[in-house]
């Protein structure tokens, strides 16, 4: 196992990211395409032109009914993967394309020539089934994380997910929910155990353990076992010495 780049935990063997932060991927990925429906709706104008006097010098002007950063953010652009710090204006697409077009490149893929002579070289581009959206790169995207999890860069894709997601949300306001779960942390024994909407699996905010939704089922029938014994079990008693 290697320690996570982004926190202390360990990883996997083989991966790049801990469970938690492999799991937060996913959730964005999911997150993403519901976001950008929300986006979709402030780019309808709200507010009307205002209304000019007659015979008045004046010219009726009209405000900007969409903001700029919704545009951006909705619109074309380019954007390097692997490059300078992002400054924080590329679009979605262009950043879920430009990581899916990374990942592809890494990605083994094989061929026969002409002379029927195997080869392995790496892909040329990434093909999304559902055509070069934000809803098809999140798709391709999640089919393939288990290898970009393999890779180096995944710290830095999820760097990169992270600063999208959160310019998303400080438009839309839409944060997804987290439901306090029942059984304490089997690590830190706090009762700060919660499950994202979207993300995988069960996570403390205390302590920051993760755990898959088959092993929380575990811990919490382990946990009611427990309860279930101590309520059983005879209580104490000391034997009264006769007088």
């Amino acid at each position: 196992m290697n320690a996570c780049p982004i926190c202390p935990r360990t990883t996997d063997d083989g991966l790049h990211l801990c469970p938690l932060h492999a799991a937060e991927l996913r959730g964005w990925l999911a997150e993403l395409p519901r976001q950008a429906r929300l986006l979709a709706e402030f780019v309808t104008p709200t507010a009307q032109p205002a209304q000019g006097r007659l015979g008045g010098t004046g010219r009726a002007t009209a405000p900007i009914p969409v903001d700029l950063r919704v545009l951006v953010l909705l619109g074309p652009g380019r954007y390097d993967a692997i490059g300078p710090d992002d400054d924080g204006t590329a679009p979605i697409a262009a950043v879920l394309g430009a990581w899916a077009g990374h990942i592809a490149y890494h990605y083994p893929a094989a061929a026969r020539d002409p002379y029927g002579t195997a080869y392995t070289q790496p892909c040329a581009q990434a093909r999304p089934v559902r055509g070069e959206s934000i809803t098809g790169w999140c798709t391709w995207l999640t089919a393939y994380l288990p290898f970009a999890l393999t890779l180096p860069v995944a710290a830095e894709l999820h760097r990169a997910l992270e600063s999208l997601v959160y310019r998303v949300r400080d438009i839309t306001h839409a944060v997804p929910h987290r439901h306090p779960m029942t059984a304490p942390c089997p690590s830190c024994d706090t009762f700060a155990l919660v499950r994202t909407d979207g993300q995988w699996g069960v996570s403390c905010t205390f302590c920051g353990h993760h755990m898959e939704p088959e092993a929380y089922d575990q811990h919490t029938a382990a946990v009611l076992h427990a309860h279930q014994a101590a309520d059983d079990a005879p209580e104490s008693r000391l034997d009264k010495i006769p007088t």
